[in-house]
């Protein structure tokens, strides 16, 4: 399936059924009086999270969203019947913006958190509700409120505790491959990755995390080169940051590219400043003599921060990388639970 994380969609609720205008009529009781019911409410527009779900595709190609009306009331004091919600699944992550002002709505982060964007209009009053000593016989009923049409944007950040950055091509998808289940297309060439992968790692003392591969980061991301403006966003639900380089004959060196993608996650937004960052040189098993002095200049740079040198084809250093990166999670979580309380 196609990998949607955007969507514009008009919700419409259902109107009010309107209420009845009748009098009871039956043998022996000539002045029964009225007994018009009310009318039905009519349904609402909810989205839903579901953690079953993992893109908005099935939403984007849906213009309308129609909730149900109520039904019209009926004589001998018989309700209408409320119109059926219309009910929207979308992934957990999810953000519901009102298309027009642009006002966050609601932020789904959590399985089952659902959010009414549209409220579908009361059922009128049936004519027995405005009986009253002086008046015995009224000949009205409420109409129908109409349900209310709000046009809302739907916006997918994708929920991870660990996201991978880095220039196409350095290993990112190789190593969510070789450290979870996820089963990423693998190629020699830019942009092999057109999606975000999510991975499932089991983690220190069998606890398992999300790792999210994030395609298309390049210079100018932060304008929309590339494919880094549309993925960008998803690394901001993210605990830490796995900032992968590599060094290859005739392009720049590792600290420019980290350089680079620093300056574009700070342009596209301050908070993606104040992640944690642990830096991996990867494909240590193709460097030779040569590359040492590169080497040696990225261990200097990267100073007292993570810093790990692996192989995510022949998997050396892959254990000292995920333990420490399992341990974070942990520590991440706790200090959460923490503030929580």
């Amino acid at each position: 399936m196609k990998f949607v994380d955007e969507a514009v969609i008009t919700s419409r609720a259902g109107k009010g059924g309107a209420g009845a205008v009748s009098f009871l009529h039956e043998k022996y009781m000539p002045l029964g009086g009225p007994d018009g019911g009310d009318g039905g409410r009519g349904g609402s527009v909810v989205i839903i999270a579901d953690e079953n779900i993992g893109t908005l595709y099935d939403v984007r190609f849906k213009r309308e969203i129609q909730a149900e009306d109520g039904e019209n009331g009926m004589n001998k004091n018989m309700f209408g019947r409320a119109g059926k919600d219309a009910l929207v699944r979308v992934p957990v992550g999810t953000m519901i913006y009102d298309a027009r002002s642009e006002e966050l709505l609601a932020d789904l982060t959590a399985h089952l958190q659902e959010y009414t964007v549209a409220k579908g209009g009361r059922g009128g009053q049936g004519n027995a509700r405005f009986k009253s000593s002086r008046r015995q016989a009224p000949q009205f009923a409420q109409p129908g409120e109409e349900g209310e049409t709000r046009r809302i944007r739907l916006s997918l950040k994708l929920i991870a505790d660990v996201g991978i950055i880095g220039f196409p091509s350095v290993g990112k998808s190789t190593l969510i491959s070789v450290i979870s289940n996820a089963r990423p297309k693998i190629a020699e060439y830019h942009f092999t990755t057109l999606t975000p992968n999510l991975g499932i790692v089991e983690g220190a003392d069998f606890r398992s995390y999300v790792v999210a591969d994030i395609p298309g980061i390049i210079e100018g991301a932060h304008k929309g080169t590339g494919l880094g403006h549309r993925f960008l966003r998803h690394v901001e639900r993210t605990k830490f940051l796995i900032h992968m380089v590599e060094i290859t004959a005739g392009r720049r060196s590792p600290i420019e590219d980290i350089e680079i993608l620093n300056r574009e996650l700070a342009l596209f937004s301050d908070e993606l400043t104040k992640k944690e960052q642990i830096y991996v040189l990867n494909k240590c098993d193709i460097y030779g003599p040569e590359e040492e002095a590169l080497r040696c200049e990225l261990r200097t740079f990267v100073g007292d921060k993570p810093f790990f040198e692996i192989s995510g084809v022949t998997r050396s250093g892959l254990k000292d990388l995920m333990n420490f990166v399992g341990r974070k999670v942990i520590e991440y979580r706790q200090k959460a639970a923490g503030q929580a309380v």
